[in-house]
């Protein structure tokens, strides 16, 4: 029996692709299009930060049960590093208004909110990441079919354990990564994206 949740669990993904994806890339060639840096050093900061969503995909493919972790993760850091840069936040402010800072703007405001309530309303969701009986169950699976047909669409001739693989690849990338930012950058250069 199918849980009274998968029409969400479908909804939410749509607008992933929608708020994470499209929009961020509109807003990202926008900029540079205008040639306005400080949308688009924010805009290439969120970008290596959502690509969590993209390694959390790969992991749904192969059903691993640390992608429900990975998901959550990547639901609150997207708006922290959406905020987070008081030198960009400050440059942005100062801005004279334009289409593209209200378009950043609301799209900003917009995200967080999303990730903001995706995140909490996936918390029981957790308990797939610990329970090998519950994760085999319809209420983990069902986060699992829009990967698997992401994985039709996209590679359709690849094994589900590659692109397991690929996905274990890239968490332990970004783990790496943000770890170095975490202990070894952050102390320097505080809340400026510059450094300065």
């Amino acid at each position: 029996m199918e849980p009274w949740f998968k029409s969400l669990v479908w909804l939410d993904y749509r607008l992933a692709v929608l708020f994470t994806v499209i929009i961020p890339l509109i807003l990202l060639i926008w900029a540079f299009v205008q040639k306005n840096e400080p949308i688009q050093r924010l805009l290439i900061i969120y970008w290596r930060v959502a690509s969590l969503l993209a390694v959390t995909l790969y992991l749904m493919i192969a059903a691993l049960p640390i992608s429900f972790i990975s998901s959550l993760m990547a639901r609150v850091l997207i708006p922290l590093c959406l905020w987070f840069w008081v030198d960009i936040n400050e440059e942005i402010d100062d801005m004279s208004p334009t289409p593209l800072k209200y378009s950043l703007t609301s799209w900003r405001w917009a995200v967080t909110i999303y990730n903001l309530l995706g995140a909490i309303l996936f918390v029981p969701f957790l308990r797939c990441a610990l329970d090998s009986q519950l994760l085999a169950s319809r209420f983990c699976q069902v986060w699992f079919d829009p990967a698997l047909l992401y994985k039709q669409y996209f590679h359709a001739n690849t094994s589900i354990a590659l692109l397991g693989f690929l996905g274990v690849v890239g968490l332990i990338a970004y783990v790496l990564c943000i770890g170095y930012f975490t202990f070894f950058r952050l102390g320097k250069q505080g809340r400026s994206a510059t450094g300065h």
